[in-house]
């Protein structure tokens, strides 16, 4: 357990004294309540520890900056899902909170890593996907100057997996190629993504791939250091991993075609990472352990529907095949066919698995997850059912978790070329 110094310098009786009088004025133990039992499960969604759902509320009880987090982000779940226009009960909570982080970040005081990342999340809620980034920026800061990387062990290790997962949420652009695997007739709906999705099109992960290993681990040895974890939990961020290195690799791609930067990435090498990278997502796959294994698959249209019994299945799942997405749209050429063979060579047969996921598990965080997946998805389905059925999916996500999703349905109908009918 991580133990937090009291922010004014007192005993932790002062400090208990200062957090029940915190909670003793207007809705606030209704919105401690309401993190507990709808907020924290998104954000532990791949920590069978809990460490929002219990770790950090017990911390709470002594650290104010920690508490005034964790009710802001509560409130302001709340304030979007029930649509309150006025509402400034978040805004003054989550002001608090900023007052109180800079005397933790003098003391160097480990608390200060998930307030901020908690705030990260609540900023993160209602803004689109255009500003997330410089949400983000601060809190890679902090993991680089506090040492906080992928296996750290304990309470941090788990913050930093959940500011991985938001880092997920901002996907790269890519410019797709032409899969061979994909018919004519929807070449249409394979459009240039550069610039569409985060800024300029150009970034990779914050955190680099390799700083989220412990230091000196060699990246090629990283998927034995997963493994050997033997934990549903860290194969499930096994998946992350491996989309921030497919990030990265499209993004280096990128800069090479579009800039001529002069990275390296063209030519036996690029094809050479492209092929392990490739490899290692479909052993990802293939190799899955026994939680993760879908208890129901129905072949129903216009979206394959899989269950999972495990939270952590459903996100990682989905991100396995937007994962192969991404990699596809930068196929190098020629490429050998047995690499990529029906069905998991074709984009949009993962892009309806994308899809599908989300029609079929209605677990909150991984509804939230899937944001920036189904808009990729979106773009390379050309059918209108299919168009019907992702608006009313987006709709039912901002819905139901106050996450801030419908920007996206106009960013799909301009790909599109029409407005989809709401119903």
């Amino acid at each position: 357990m991580m133990n937090s110094q009291a922010e004014v310098g007192s005993d932790p009786h002062q400090t208990k004294r200062e957090t029940a009088q915190i909670l003793a004025t207007g809705n606030r133990m209704l919105f401690l309540r309401n993190y507990i039992s709808q907020v924290a499960p998104w954000l532990d969604m791949f920590d069978s520890d809990r460490a929002f759902g219990l770790q950090l509320p017990a911390l709470a009880r002594t650290a104010p900056a920690l508490l005034y987090a964790i009710l802001g982000i509560s409130a302001r779940q709340m304030e979007r899902k029930e649509n309150k226009k006025n509402a400034f009960e978040s805004l003054e909570l989550y002001q608090e909170a900023i007052r109180l982080l800079a005397p933790l970040l003098l003391d160097r005081d480990l608390i200060i890593i998930p307030v901020c990342v908690i705030l990260c999340c609540l900023e993160m809620m209602s803004a689109s996907a255009q500003d997330w980034r410089r949400h983000l920026e601060g809190c890679a800061a902090l993991f680089s100057n506090f040492g906080v990387h992928g296996f750290s062990g304990g309470l941090l290790q788990a913050v930093f997996w959940c500011y991985a997962r938001m880092g997920k949420l901002r996907l790269p652009p890519v410019s797709f190629q032409r899969p061979r695997v994909v018919p004519p007739t929807n070449s249409a709906l394979l459009p240039d993504l550069c610039g569409a999705l985060i800024s300029d099109g150009l970034e990779s992960t914050l955190v680099p791939p390799s700083k989220w290993l412990p230091p000196g681990s060699d990246m090629r040895e990283a998927r034995q250091l997963y493994l050997s974890c033997n934990h549903p939990d860290m194969y499930a961020n096994y998946s992350v991993w491996l989309s921030s290195r497919v990030c990265e690799l499209v993004s280096e791609r990128t800069r090479h075609r579009e800039l001529g930067e002069p990275n390296g990435c063209t030519g036996q090498y690029f094809t050479d990472r492209w092929i392990t990278l490739w490899q290692e997502l479909q052993a990802w796959i293939n190799d899955s352990p026994p939680e993760f294994h879908a208890i129901r698959a129905v072949e129903s249209k216009p979206f394959p529907q899989t269950l999972y019994p495990h939270w952590a299945a459903i996100s990682s799942t989905q991100l396995h095949h937007t994962s192969c997405v991404l990699l596809l749209g930068i196929i190098p050429k020629p490429i050998n066919p047995a690499l990529t063979p029906n069905p998991i060579g074709s984009v949009v047969w993962h892009a309806k698995k994308i899809c599908g996921i989300s029609l079929a598990n209605s677990h909150q965080g991984c509804l939230n997850n899937a944001i920036q997946p189904i808009w990729l998805a979106g773009r390379l389905l050309s059918h209108r059912s299919e168009h019907d059925l992702i608006v009313k999916l987006i709709w039912s996500i901002e819905s139901m978790t106050g996450w801030g999703t419908c920007w996206r349905i106009s960013d799909l109908e301009a790909a599109w070329g029409y407005k989809v009918r709401r119903m």
